[in-house]
């Protein structure tokens, strides 16, 4: 009878405590099968929540591999920071020098010598994927188109892209030009840190010249603007080397995804991958957001600082991505701010952040930022403060 009970009992014990295990595996083995089939005509992808940077899926993503005309993700990035900075506006008039107009592959067919506004010429990259058009908005920044891929490899290196390095500003092919799914997926997110983007990328048609005998029909190269609820951009690609690339993004529900593929043989092959990247991405998660971008959370107090009381704000909007089907409990917000920091500061500076911490876990970081900037103080206000203080305590 022992001889009967005590491996039954030992039998007993094992699948008691190794089934709960073997049932997480098959859980996690059924989301990983619900996922192996997306982005099967890609050689690389990925796809993420756009405030969290949460990754919903991902192949083969940190691939190296020719971004094509995606490449005009960070030259729009840098475009659209000069235009917050003041270096260019957008009714002022570029001139159209004899490099931006000799430039192939996808343009706008300017001219050399020919005048077009700041804001037309940016219709003309995020739209009709210009490379005319984004040479000459490089040379405006930075004098020269080298001089701007530059300052392109040096925003890579700031936002800690390990897999990037570019050559030019158009995606034209070159022997050292190359990035990764991944790393277009975090331009692309900070390109979309800049909400006015999307009044350009999500164009379908309009017009240059408007009116004139060179009057020139704009196309967007993006068809899924027009064809998939809630997409609003961002950039397609294509050479012979790169095949067909496409940066999308949606707003749908409230919230903000961002799909790459590269690598693709055909535009619909393309188009389908990130569609159906797309449709995983709102059947299966949703967000709920915690602060708007740009929402004061905090003051910084400054006893030196020419200013009282200066706002704190996300620098991006911040959200918690969860399973549809989940309960969001639990959640908490940690405001961090660094009160040693040395002045002057300029707008947009980085003095803390902001942890989204679900049961002890941080699942994201937001930095905080200022939207003003911030000198030193002059005698008279530290004077001023002073005296104030002293009142107050008295």
């Amino acid at each position: 009878m022992k001889k009967i009970i005590f491996p039954l009992l030992t039998m007993l014990f094992v699948i008691f405590n190794v089934a709960e295990p073997i049932l997480a595996e098959e859980e996690k083995d059924s989301e990983q099968n619900n996922q192996i089939n997306l982005a099967e005509n890609s050689q690389s992808a990925l796809l993420l929540e756009k405030d969290t940077g949460k990754i919903l899926f991902e192949k083969n993503a940190h691939e190296q591999l020719p971004p094509a005309s995606m490449t005009k993700i960070m030259t729009l990035v840098l475009i659209m920071e000069a235009l917050d900075d003041g270096k260019i506006k957008l009714d002022e008039k570029v001139r159209i020098s004899e490099h931006a107009a000799s430039m192939g592959g996808s343009q706008i067919f300017l001219e050399a010598g020919e005048e077009m506004t700041v804001k037309d010429l940016l219709k003309g990259v995020a739209v009709a994927s210009g490379n005319d058009a984004s040479v000459a908005l490089a040379e405006r920044i930075a004098g020269s188109e080298e001089a701007f891929v530059n300052m392109m490899n040096q925003k890579v290196k700031e936002l800690g892209l390990e897999n990037t390095n570019f050559e030019n500003t158009t995606g034209l092919p070159s022997d050292n030009h190359y990035s990764t799914a991944y790393d277009m997926g975090l331009m692309a997110k900070e390109l979309l840190k800049h909400e006015e983007i999307t009044d350009y990328t999500s164009i379908y048609d309009d017009y240059l010249r408007k009116g004139t005998e060179d009057e020139f029909w704009l196309v967007n190269t993006n068809k899924l603007v027009k064809f998939y609820d809630g997409v609003d951009g961002l950039k397609t690609g294509y050479t012979r080397e790169a095949k067909y690339c496409l940066t999308a993004t949606a707003l749908k529900d409230g919230m903000r995804t961002i799909a790459v593929v590269m690598g693709a043989d055909t535009t619909k092959k393309r188009n389908s991958d990130v569609t159906q990247m797309l449709d995983f991405a709102y059947s299966q998660y949703g967000t709920k957001q915690l602060f708007e971008s740009k929402q004061p959370v905090s003051k910084l107090e400054m006893i030196k600082a020419d200013k009282d009381n200066i706002d704190v704000v996300t620098e991006d909007s911040v959200s918690v991505v969860y399973k549809k089907g989940e309960e969001l409990e639990d959640i908490e917000t940690k405001v961090t701010v660094i009160k040693d920091v040395e002045l002057p500061m300029k707008k947009g500076s980085t003095v803390g952040k902001l942890e989204v911490i679900k049961g002890g876990k941080v699942l994201s970081e937001t930095p905080l930022i200022i939207m003003e900037d911030v000198k030193q103080a002059g005698f008279f206000k530290l004077f001023k403060r002073s005296m104030d203080e002293m009142v107050k305590r008295g």
